[in-house]
């Protein structure tokens, strides 16, 4: 019956372990993917700067948006896969350390909501309204006026939730140097995100800059891509234990 017991707990974790692999690899891809679009938006200029949103129209409606809903897309499926790698790394760390999850999980909940919002919002609403020339009502929820009420909640999706979740996780992730790496990137970005939360409050713009757009940009990815050999190591031991036990 021990056995038995013990297996389905490995059975059980291993799927964890291969899920979180996939979830964290995901996120990985995400990033690269909108940091493709971030340069490629960027080396083709005139790059637009809020004026008003009949500008922000014409402006969208002579070039093509591909690079921009992209990036969005990209962004819009790393909150889910936030969630879903936070509640595997639950049942990979020790009873202990799990109440620390279970208040990164609620965090990384809340910013999968917020900024999915966001996302989404343009992906439909304000191209939508582009497309057919319905303006009216937008200009609180286009992304490209960074002073909209849809900017105010996404800001605070990245950098009050995201970074009070990365800093809940991270103290789960000690012992050898592979854990100790994900906890030092994780703490990097919470410090990124919550410092770049300060800027967008007191319209910093640079701050916001330095810390959002690069410095959250560098921490989650090298976060997700050392999470998922963390993750891949957690798959190989089980496998292992699972062969030693049958």
């Amino acid at each position: 019956m021990s056995e038995l017991i013990v297996s389905r707990a490995g059975v059980e974790a291993g799927r964890s372990a291969r899920l979180g692999l996939w979830s964290a690899a995901l996120i990985a891809a995400s990033f690269v993917v909108f940091t493709v679009c971030f340069v490629a938006i960027a080396l083709r200029p005139p790059l637009f700067v809020w004026t008003n949103l009949a500008d922000y129209a014409a402006y969208a409606g002579e070039r093509s948006q591909l690079f921009q809903h992209l990036a969005r897309a990209s962004m819009l499926v790393f909150g889910p896969l936030l969630v879903v790698t936070v509640i595997c790394v639950h049942d990979l760390v020790p009873p202990a350390d799990r109440v620390f999850v279970r208040i990164a999980a609620a965090f990384a909940s809340v910013f999968a909501a917020l900024t999915g919002l966001h996302y989404f919002l343009q992906l439909t609403a304000v191209r939508f309204g582009v497309l057919h020339g319905e303006l009216e009502g937008l200009g609180q929820v286009v992304q490209a006026n960074p002073y909209s009420a849809v900017s105010a909640v996404n800001m605070l999706g990245w950098t009050l939730f995201l970074g009070l979740a990365s800093l809940f996780l991270a103290p789960v992730f000690a012992g050898d140097r592979l854990a100790r790496a994900v906890r030092w990137a994780l703490i990097a970005n919470g410090v990124c995100c919550l410092l770049g939360g300060v800027g967008y409050v007191l319209d910093i713009v640079w701050l916001v800059l330095v810390t959002v757009d690069f410095g959250m940009g560098a921490a989650v990815l090298a976060a997700s891509v050392l999470m998922a050999v963390w993750f891949r190591r957690h798959d190989e031991s089980y496998d292992a234990s699972h062969d030693a036990i049958a």
